[in-house]
C-alpha cells in the first residue's frame, strides 16, 4: 500500500513545527511542540497500516482485514502524549505561579561552558604558566611530597 502524499506532507509539517517549538524557551511553546510531535507520530503510524475490514476473526476474510498493530501503537502513543502534556502543563503552571512567566532560564554552568566555547577553550586547555603566548605548561608533582599525593588521591575518589 502506498501512503497518500497529503498524509506524508502533513506528517512532515507536524514534525518540523513540533521540533521548532521544542527548541523554544517558553514552556507553553514546548508543550505545543510535544502535542504536534505526538499528532505527527500518530498520523505516521496510521499511514503504515493496511486499510480493510475490522480485524475480528469470523466477520472479515483474513486477506481483507486491517492491520490492528498500528492502531494499538497509536493508542499507546496517545496515552504517552497525554502524560507528557499533563507533566508539561504542571511545570508551566508551577513556573508561572513562582516566577510570573514560563521561560526556562539559562543555567550558570551552561553559561560558563558557552563562554569557554566562545573563547575556543576546552576545560583542559587552560593556560597554566601565566604568560599570554597560548602554550600550556605541564604541572609536575614530586613523588616524595605526601601532601600532594594525598590531594591527588582524594581528588580521584579513593
Amino acid at each position: 500500500m502506498n501512503p497518500n502524499l497529503t498524509y506524508v506532507l502533513v506528517v512532515g509539517v507536524l514534525f518540523a513545527t513540533g521540533v521548532t517549538l521544542l527548541l523554544e524557551r517558553s514552556l507553553t511553546r514546548v508543550l505545543m511542540g510535544v502535542i504536534l510531535l505526538g499528532n505527527g507520530a500518530n498520523l505516521l503510524l496510521l499511514t503504515g497500516g493496511r486499510a480493510g475490514g475490522p480485524p475480528i476473526v469470523g466477520t472479515t476474510a483474513e486477506g481483507e482485514m486491517s492491520d490492528p498493530l498500528p492502531q494499538a501503537m497509536v493508542l499507546t502513543a496517545i496515552v504517552i502524549t497525554l502524560g507528557m502534556t499533563a507533566f508539561l502543563l504542571a511545570l508551566a503552571y508551577r513556573s508561572w505561579h513562582l516566577n510570573g512567566h514560563d521561560e526556562v532560564q539559562d543555567d550558570v554552568e551552561d553559561r560558563r561552558i558557552m563562554e569557554l566555547a566562545d573563547r575556543d577553550e576546552g576545560p583542559g586547555t587552560a593556560d597554566t604558566d601565566g604568560d599570554t603566548d597560548g602554550d600550556v605548561a605541564l604541572v609536575t608533582v614530586p613523588a616524595d611530597d605526601t601532601t600532594a599525593s594525598a590531594t591527588t588521591d582524594a581528588g580521584r575518589g579513593r
